[in-house]
């Protein structure tokens, strides 16, 4: 069988790549970067201090060149990159079509000093985070909803939202207290998907769903109650407009919530299993209620 593995570059090579590099008008050395442009790439394996910042600062990080590239067609405006030479060359398209976006460019030791990890999935980008749309706007012309609720695991948050986009939700809408779809596991975890579907952040939860009931929708809470649907029976009744309602594992839904979903909805369960995880469960409940 044949070695896989890459080709090793030349000294030659790698003198060509920097020339190439330090070529594009926009690539700054990254001992040159200013302090405060640093500033956001900084603690970034800080959980808890990263989500209040980011949305503070109106940014988010986009991770790797997949995603980088993503962002970018769906139209979100970068602000500043970070990566090593091997990715500013790979990235030198994008880097020419911003030539007023600085790119800071570094050895993967100095950048990882910088971050607090290392840079395998190539690059980063500081984007700017688009400007929130109004409930009402967001879901006028959807028909399938999903709505989180409280789910503080950003790697649930981008499965969830990789399944909507796969399985064609309309919308997507996250409860105050949900972990950001825009925090760089989040988006990671969707593949990109978070820019795809069309999702926003309520602010009167559940107060909301008064909204979406007057607007045409039927709501449908996931719990595991006695008089619960099966997810079978919620399909079988052709809603034109639904929102399906998730909440976190540990405690579920609300009471609010629950009391002020029009039905709660179930997904049978065999050998012993009381439920599933919510990443699994909304991939099972989006692909049951698509479109017939």
């Amino acid at each position: 069988m044949k070695s896989m593995r890459k080709k090793q570059l030349s000294a030659a090579d790698i003198a060509a790549r920097t020339e190439r590099v330090h070529a594009i008008s926009s690539v700054v050395p990254l001992e040159q970067a200013p302090e405060q442009a640093l500033q956001y790439y900084t603690h970034l394996t800080d959980v808890k201090l990263r989500s209040v910042l980011e949305p503070q600062w109106g940014i988010y990080i986009a991770e790797s060149s997949k995603v980088v590239r993503r962002a970018l067609d769906a139209g979100h405006q970068p602000l500043s990159f970070l990566m090593s030479e091997k990715w500013a060359d790979d990235l030198a398209d994008v880097l020419r079509a911003h030539p007023e976006v600085p790119a800071y460019v570094g050895p993967e030791q100095a950048l990882e000093g910088v971050t607090g990890f290392h840079l395998h999935r190539g690059a980063l980008a500081v984007m700017a985070r688009p400007a929130p749309v109004p409930l009402e706007q967001l879901v006028a012309e959807a028909f399938r909803v999903a709505i989180l609720e409280d789910i503080v695991d950003h790697t649930n948050v981008g499965a969830i939202f990789r399944s909507a986009a796969a399985l064609n939700v309309d919308a997507v809408l996250v409860s105050p207290r949900c972990a950001d779809p825009l925090y760089r596991r989040s988006i990671r975890v969707s593949m990109g998907t978070v820019f795809q579907v069309p999702w926003g952040r309520l602010t009167s939860w559940p107060d909301d769903l008064e909204l979406l009931h007057s607007m045409g929708y039927e709501t449908a809470a996931l719990a595991l109650h006695h008089d619960s649907l099966t997810l079978e029976e919620l399909s079988s009744r052709r809603y034109p407009k639904l929102a399906l309602i998730m909440g976190t594992e540990g405690h579920g839904l609300s009471a609010r919530t629950l009391a002020a979903a029009k039905h709660t909805v179930m997904i049978p369960m065999s050998h012993g299993v009381d439920s599933l995880n919510v990443a699994a469960a909304s991939a099972v409940a989006f692909w049951e209620t698509r479109p017939r």
